[in-house]
């Protein structure tokens, strides 16, 4: 039995086939060293949270992060489980133009859902994979100081704006290998509780820590210059063409304000934002450790022009 799998395993089919994949992973040795110890910022939420096996995939690309180095910190949603909590509960909710009206009623629910269910689920997933996570919400340390949010002038509850991010309590937990799972609730200055859209913590966040890259996995494939056309998705977008694209209405509807997020965020000292599609299967690996890509790359020219005008302007051929 022994002589017939070693004789399989070395057939030239399958030496090729092992080649490849040593080939992959030598691929993926230039970004291991260039993003090790670097901070990366997740932001976690959409369709596939609710699949058992992408779920499952996702944590073992963000324990592979960890194990080779990156020091990824992980920003949930959840609406859906606030949704059904609330229904099984029969407590009655209103939406204004796709925000949810947060009673002081619904505020408690979604705490409970979102800094207890959700969170301590991903921790455990995480620590089955032997990673060392801490679930919080930014209620925890003073992480995320808010105010109350208007949509037109109008009132819609307990829904927070950041004002303000204290990123210590992140950083400490990085600095002892810990990683961060956090449930988007802040505090204002009476210590009122208020939902946040998890989109806009996570670039908060990554904004304040000066992240390596903030990604985004979203049940999209990125920004596409024909939203009918998933063939026209744009794979590298400079953060200086984003005014044009948006007022061409390349970039329109819910993708506006995460990828103006993304450009603030380049601005302040994150390194790329990436959108990507959390169905598919590896997606973050593949953003992240190939030269393929996967989804669309948010970044910035400007240090780029600054060093042709110096090639320019020093080294004449």
């Amino acid at each position: 039995m022994k002589e017939k799998l070693r004789k399989s395993i070395h057939t030239p089919e399958s030496m090729l086939e092992f080649i490849q994949k040593a080939d992959t992973l030598v691929e993926a040795l230039p970004f291991i060293q260039q993003f090790s110890n670097k901070t990366v910022v997740i932001k976690y939420g959409g369709s596939f949270m609710y699949d058992e096996d992408i779920k499952q995939t996702i944590m073992d690309d963000i324990a592979l992060m960890k194990i080779v180095g990156l020091r990824p910190i992980i920003v949930h949603g959840g609406g859906k489980d606030i949704t059904k909590m609330l229904d099984e509960m029969e407590i009655t909710t209103e939406f204004v133009d796709g925000h949810r009206i947060t009673t002081d009623e619904v505020m408690d629910v979604a705490e409970m859902v979102l800094a207890g269910n959700i969170n301590k689920e991903i921790v455990q997933l995480l620590q089955n994979r032997d990673i060392n996570a801490v679930g919080i919400c930014g209620k925890d340390g003073a992480t995320l100081k808010v105010k109350k949010k208007y949509i037109n002038d109008l009132d819609i509850g307990f829904v927070g704006e950041i004002e303000e991010v204290n990123p210590s309590l992140l950083e400490t937990l990085e600095n002892g290998g810990y990683t961060p799972v956090i449930a988007p609730i802040g505090f204002d200055e009476n210590g009122q509780s208020y939902n946040i859209n998890a989109d806009h913590a996570a670039y908060a966040i990554a904004k304040a820590l000066k992240a390596e890259k903030l990604i985004y996995l979203t049940d999209t494939d990125g920004v596409y210059y024909d939203p009918d056309d998933p063939e026209t998705v744009i794979r590298r977008l400079d953060s200086s063409s984003v005014p044009e694209l948006i007022e061409k209405g390349v970039i329109s509807g819910g993708m506006i304000p995460k990828v103006q997020n993304s450009v603030d965020a380049i601005d302040n000292g994150v390194q790329s934002v990436h959108i990507l599609d959390g169905k598919i299967l590896h997606s973050l690996l593949l953003e992240l450790f190939t030269t393929a890509g996967c989804g669309t790359l948010i970044y910035s020219s400007k240090p780029y022009e600054k060093l042709n005008r110096y090639v320019q302007d020093h080294y004449k051929y």
